[in-house]
């Protein structure tokens, strides 16, 4: 009798390191679970941003006037450049004038 009861008690040992070891198994897989699982996605909509006009009329107002800026300063420029060549144009020909006239002079 001995023997089958001993048997037993052996069978009932191995029953219960098998139940412990498959619920340190069992909880093994449920923290694996946790960590590789992804957050869970946001279902809401970020809120729109309500159209501003006085933003954009600015905006489109400091492009152009900063296009009129640029144009002004182009044609202020091509202004001057033309002024410098006709001033030395005038020069150059006062010059010649003056050369000759003072050549003219002192042949006599």
């Amino acid at each position: 009798m001995s023997d089958p009861l001993s048997e037993a008690a052996r069978q009932a040992v191995e029953a219960a390191d098998n139940t412990a070891q498959l619920k340190l198994i069992a909880a093994a897989l449920h923290v694996q679970q946790l960590t590789r699982s992804q957050p869970p996605v946001c279902q809401h909509q970020p809120p729109q941003a309500e159209f501003n006009a006085k933003k954009w009329w600015t905006i489109g107002c400091l492009a152009i006037l900063g296009g009129c800026v640029a144009c002004f300063l182009a044609v202020a420029f091509a202004v001057a450049a033309v002024a410098a060549a006709v001033g030395a144009t005038c020069a150059t020909a006062c010059l010649l004038v003056l050369r000759s006239m003072w050549r003219d002079l002192t042949r006599r």
